[in-house]
């Protein structure tokens, strides 16, 4: 009852700050004015993520037993993300305080591992301290890593609280199948949060999420995430709710650099932005990629499962789905030229 609890008050909370958000984030000039990289038309403001950061934090603070690192992810990279929403970060200052951050939670949550597998795993015991070192440098360029990608992928009415939905549900999911209480009540607080954002921003959006919102959900997924994965959670069940987010940022980069272009300038070339260009409306990829997300996100709990060969056909059929958005574009664009 506690966690339901908590779900409901993360929902509300979140939902009935947003008007208080909105005066504040305009009387402070915080407003994205449309530019030809934009896929807005009119002058917005943004920042609704602060509403959700707080709904959040107070949700894990509610629930029972230690939340500290998903709770300080949120708080941490949110207040980052505030800052920039009000006043500007550079971007070298931004990378290195996301680094400084994501090596703090590293190391509580790789301490955390080690102290939940016994004194022979635990940092500064049996566990060798370079290798430790090593595992809180992956942590924390994984959560700098993800945080940027939730970022990037945060560019159209609806798509990044609907796939943080969709993640925080799968977490809750993966959580009550593994028996991890602090990854399933993390997860359902996630899912709460962004949900509660989706009436202000989905369809006709009166608000945007801004850095604050997408650095404090990217930060409490991407800590969700790895806590699950140093405690033996399978990968492909903890990456598949993320995998449409992060296959499309990396295969974009990825594409910008082979092509010649300057890829940490802004651009609109994601494969998300580049459906709607093809017809298809904000509701229609920010939900359509958002369901992609739940069925990888049902393929990955194969792999809790004891069976290989259902485990390898589930990975090759997510491998198929993820090329095919991939493509996608490619093909709405044939399909349209060979209508006309």
């Amino acid at each position: 009852m506690t966690l339901v609890f908590a779900a409901i008050a993360v929902l509300v909370l979140g939902a009935s700050c947003q008007p208080f958000v909105i005066r504040f984030m305009s009387s402070h000039g915080a407003v994205d004015v449309p530019n030809e990289r934009s896929s807005h038309r009119s002058v917005t403001p943004r920042g609704g993520g602060l509403a959700v950061v707080l709904a959040g934090a107070v949700g894990l603070a509610l629930l029972p037993g230690t939340r500290l690192v998903p709770l300080l992810a949120i708080l941490g990279f949110g207040l980052l993300g505030l800052v920039e929403d009000l006043r500007g970060v550079p971007v070298l200052a931004r990378l290195v305080a996301q680094l400084v951050m994501g090596a703090g939670l590293g190391w509580l949550l790789v301490v955390g591992a080690g102290a939940h597998h016994g004194p022979s795993m635990a940092v500064g015991a049996g566990l060798p301290v370079a290798a430790g070192l090593g595992a809180i440098v992956v942590v924390a360029g994984w959560l700098a890593g993800y945080v940027n990608a939730f970022n990037f992928m945060d560019g159209l009415n609806g798509i990044a609280g609907a796939h943080a939905t969709v993640a925080g549900a799968a977490f809750a999911m993966i959580g009550w199948v593994q028996r991890m209480p602090l990854l399933s009540a993390s997860g359902l607080v996630i899912a709460a949060a962004a949900l509660s954002f989706l009436p202000w921003n989905a369809g006709r959006a009166r608000i945007f999420l801004g850095d604050v919102g997408s650095y404090g959900l990217g930060a409490a997924l991407a800590a969700v995430a790895g806590y699950a994965v140093l405690h033996g959670v399978a990968v492909e069940a903890v990456a598949a709710p993320l995998a449409v987010g992060l296959v499309d940022t990396g295969w974009t980069l990825l594409r910008r650099i082979r092509s010649g272009e300057c890829w940490y300038q802004a651009h609109r070339t994601h494969v998300y932005q580049r459906l709607t260009d093809s017809g298809a409306s904000h509701s229609q990829v920010a939900f359509g990629t958002a369901g992609l997300a739940a069925l990888l996100a049902l393929l990955g709990l194969v792999a809790l499962g004891p069976s290989l060969p259902a485990r390898l056909a589930a990975d090759a059929v997510a491998v198929a789905l993820l090329a095919g958005y991939l493509r996608a574009p490619g093909w709405l664009c044939r399909r349209s030229d060979s209508s006309t």
